[in-house]
């Protein structure tokens, strides 16, 4: 509001100029200066600030002194400031308006308002209100923006950890699968491998006796070698509870190998009292063959062929010295096995 007050004594007003040639306008000491000469610039008193002083000198220098006159006849004009919402937002279209009512009241009031127009104070405050809401809101935005950014990183980045971890899972899982099946599939392979060779043994195991038992068929051999003959069939002596030899003793080195005579099965083997440890061979015509005070057995059951050990040389039972006491019976009655092994070939 412009101040009635006159001017302190001493001060010279100036003049503002003319509207063609304003510009920015704005009273300071410089635009107040002192008269020099015989003029003073007199004390101000009342307690007035500086300041208010050069406000309204300013004021009645923009209005005029011609212009105040005028303007009190004239209604006042509304002038509409922009609103804070307006000023964050850049939209100066309320203070526009202002501006248009003053530059079309200084066209009337000879160009001072215009002029103030023209100068930009107005705008240039409303400008650089909306700078600062436009920077203020960019940079809410911008941080926004960059917060939204990092958020949806961190989402991409734990879904692709994710997405990794569930790919190394499913790769491990496929290969322990692999694995066991590799296994399964090597395990079941061993087995029929081993199966296999399992019955290929036994086959030819199988076919091994039977070529032995057609090599061994009508075949005899002697029940040990490297021996010497000690006792007879039929020897009388109070060692035998008989009172004579039933057999052919057969002197030789305890672990000599004792032998089939002839094709046939065993069909008994075990402790047999006076005998000691004794094999029995029944052969295919029925006759049985004794092997006894044997020190051990080779063979307990099952066929065997001409010439396969059977047991070994030894001294169990009632004994003098190690030798294998051989006995042929038939219909459970004893021979001599010296004139039975002759019949069949054999030089003892």
């Amino acid at each position: 509001m412009a101040s009635n007050l006159p001017a302190p004594e001493g001060t010279e007003i100036q003049e503002p100029p003319s509207a063609g040639a304003w510009g920015e306008w704005n009273p300071t000491e410089d635009s107040v200066r002192p008269v020099r000469g015989k003029h003073r610039v007199a004390k101000q008193r009342g307690g007035l600030a500086r300041s208010s002083t050069v406000l309204g000198v300013g004021v009645i220098a923009a209005v005029g002194a011609s212009g105040i006159a005028t303007a009190q006849d004239r209604p006042q004009v509304a002038i509409s400031m922009p609103s804070l919402p307006d000023l964050m937002s850049g939209d100066f279209s309320g203070g526009e308006g202002a501006a248009d009512a003053a530059r079309q009241d200084g066209d009337r009031f000879g160009g001072t308002a215009a002029a103030g127009s023209r100068s930009g104070i107005i705008p240039q405050q409303s400008d650089r209100r909306a700078d600062a809401g436009e920077v203020l809101r960019s940079r809410i935005l911008q941080q926004a923006e960059s917060q939204q950014e990092a958020a949806d990183a961190k989402v991409r980045e734990e879904s692709e950890r994710a997405a990794r971890e569930a790919a190394a899972q499913e790769a491990k899982e496929k290969q322990e699968a692999a694995r066991k099946a590799a296994e399964a599939a090597a395990a079941e392979a061993a087995a029929k491998v081993a199966q296999e060779a399992e019955e290929a043994r036994k086959a030819a195991e199988a076919e091994a006796a039977r070529e032995r038992a057609a090599a061994s068929a009508g075949t005899y051999v002697l029940p040990t070698s490297a021996y010497t003959l000690t006792s007879r069939y039929g020897a009388s002596g109070s060692m035998w509870s008989s009172g004579s030899h039933t057999g052919l003793d057969f002197a030789a080195p305890t672990g000599t190998p004792v032998k089939a005579v002839a094709a046939g099965k065993i069909t008994s083997a075990g402790w047999s009292g006076a005998y000691g440890y004794r094999i029995v061979l029944e052969l295919e015509d029925g006759t049985e063959i004794w092997y006894c005070h044997l020190s051990s057995m080779a063979v307990t059951s099952g066929s065997v062929g001409a010439g396969d050990t059977i047991g070994r040389v030894g001294a169990t039972g009632n004994v003098t010295g190690p030798h294998l006491h051989l006995e042929v019976r038939k219909g459970g009655s004893t021979m001599d096995p010296m004139a039975w092994l002759n019949s069949k070939g054999l030089s003892v």
